[in-house]
């Protein structure tokens, strides 16, 4: 008996050490701990099913929450860059307009960031003032400028899947396009980690190639089609244009948030989520492609009844 569980710790063991090396080179590949980033991502997509599913009005708990530590996190990197962007006001501002996108719809949301923006742009300059501090006028608007773009980069974004979600089925629409997000990511990582040998823009994100790039296409066209078909219930050829378009936001956010972070000279926005960065780690291909699903939502879904 002894010798027998002797057998099997050494078993365990062996196991252990294969899995961790494993792990440890899918890490140096990629950059991010496997198993984190699974058990984060489960847990994220619970909720967000739970949410979306049974009760719509609980998605904007689930939405101001993202919302407000994404504006947070991105405060918070503009600051090593030397850009101050008012981080509680970022906040605030961005868990209002959850609601405002929820129940005024578009308009709402776009009303509500602009009056967002005057916000950040006073509360910049009664910081200033109270603190008596004295800075070059073309620093002082390169903060307001980029206090501007904090807010209709991530907040504003973000909440365009509320606007969805407060449509008609737009709950379907949503959670489609958030399959089909993953799907994109998923079918890179996996081409670019078996096949990627050719970058696709070496100084932004090195990690990005071309083969990773045609391996998400084809996830997402058969992706998109299934959702289409199954999910909203509209004809094949729209989940051809649902997974083409939203293959070419996913990779743009993508991008344009490595562009950001090479920009501040940083790996990740943060370290929030173990084995993901940060919150706009995981949400820079689904900013864009949101807004795009629900520009799609008004086009196409009257087309559809």
């Amino acid at each position: 008996m002894r010798d027998t569980r002797a057998d099997l710790e050494r078993q365990m063991q062996a196991t252990r050490a294969q899995l961790d090396a494993t792990n440890e080179k899918i890490q140096q590949r990629t950059g991010r701990n496997l198993i984190f980033a699974i058990l984060i991502g489960l847990v994220g997509g619970a909720l967000l099913l739970v949410s979306l599913i049974f009760i719509k009005e609980l998605f904007m708990v689930f939405a101001a929450a993202v919302a407000g530590s994404a504006g947070f996190e991105f405060a918070t990197a503009l600051r090593i860059a030397g850009l101050r962007v008012p981080r509680v006001a970022l906040t605030v501002v961005g868990v209002a307009l959850v609601p405002a996108a929820y129940y005024l719809h578009a308009p709402g949301l776009w009303l509500v960031a602009l009056g967002g923006i005057l916000v950040l742009w006073i509360w910049r300059l009664v910081e200033l003032i109270s603190r008596a501090q004295r800075v070059a006028g073309a620093a002082l608007l390169r903060d307001l400028v980029a206090s501007a773009l904090a807010i209709l980069y991530v907040p504003f974004l973000a909440c365009f899947t509320v606007v969805l979600v407060a449509q008609p089925n737009g709950q379907w629409w949503t959670l489609a396009a958030l399959i089909l997000v993953v799907a994109v990511d998923t079918g890179a990582y996996a081409a670019g980690l078996s096949f990627g040998r050719h970058p696709m823009a070496p100084t932004i994100s090195p990690k990005k190639t071309w083969e990773g790039f045609a391996g998400a296409a084809i996830v997402a066209l058969v992706t998109g089609v299934i959702l289409a078909v199954f999910m909203l219930h509209t004809p094949f050829w729209f989940g051809l244009i649902f997974g083409a378009l939203l293959l070419l936001t996913a990779t743009m956010g993508d991008l344009v948030e490595s562009l950001i972070k090479r920009d501040i000279g940083i790996k990740d926005m943060s370290s929030w989520l173990p084995g993901h960065g940060g919150f706009l780690d995981r949400l820079d291909s689904i900013l864009p492609s949101v807004a795009l699903a629900y520009v799609l939502y008004v086009v196409f879904e009257p087309l559809f009844r």
